[in-house]
């Protein structure tokens, strides 16, 4: 029931305006995923079992992003390193497969960021001339005050490239946003914390989960479930 509740939530407002809004620019800002080779060392506590968790959930967002409007313009903001380091361990080229993603999807710009820096700088560059940030959504790690867009990936259960919540009126333009963008987190805790800050800084809230959030519903083609409450 739980499940169902949030998938309820999760469609009710990831159906909602902004996919279907022929004006503005849609983000998707994918973070990191961690090295099996730390993982594997903490035990039931371990993360990213599939290296494609953060990426499949950006995909099932804008392929339904796009059914409903061929023509949304979307900006996919990918961090990099890890995708790099996560594939060394595997022996797979992660780049390579998510760079074929996204040129199957029309309308899709795939942004590649190496530090939290030219993340900053490439939400400021999404809008499009008169065209501000429609909807923003996050998939990766997070804790309560900031997107965790390294992490577990070069130093075990830590992160070393964040986008903080303390940061986010300092680093990224309150004008970037449309006034009634639609904005998601799908990090864990960012709505204990997080979604407040981010409303002050831009003037539009922020869902956020006050608890894990729990990929799972991907390779089913769904979107993360909370295991608490979608708040902003």
């Amino acid at each position: 029931m739980k499940l169902l509740r949030s998938l309820l939530v999760a469609v009710s407002v990831l159906g909602f305006a902004a996919p279907g809004n022929s004006h503005g620019v849609e983000v998707v800002l994918t973070g990191g995923v961690a090295l099996r080779s730390w993982e594997n060392l903490r035990g039931p506590s371990a993360h990213d079992n599939w290296w494609a968790n953060f990426v499949r959930a950006s995909t099932i967002y804008i392929d339904s992003s796009l059914a409903k409007n061929p023509k949304a313009r979307i900006v996919w903001i990918v961090y990099r390193p890890a995708y790099i380091t996560r594939g060394k361990e595997n022996q797979i080229d992660y780049i390579s497969r998510i760079r074929e993603t996204a040129s199957k999807r029309k309308g899709v710009q795939l942004v590649f960021v190496d530090n939290a820096d030219e993340a900053y700088a490439a939400i400021n560059k999404a809008p499009r001339k008169k065209d501000p940030i429609s909807f923003f959504v996050y998939f990766g790690h997070s804790n309560p005050h900031a997107f965790m867009l390294d992490y577990s990936n070069d130093i075990m259960a830590a992160s070393k490239q964040w986008i903080h919540e303390r940061d986010l009126a300092k680093r990224i333009k309150r004008s970037a946003f449309a006034p009634n963008a639609e904005c998601w987190s799908y990090g864990c805790y960012t709505g204990m914390s997080m979604s407040r800050y981010w409303k002050e800084a831009f003037g539009v809230p922020m869902w956020g989960n006050t608890d894990s959030t729990r990929y799972q519903p991907v390779g089913r083609g769904l979107l993360p479930e909370g295991a608490g409450k979608w708040v902003q």
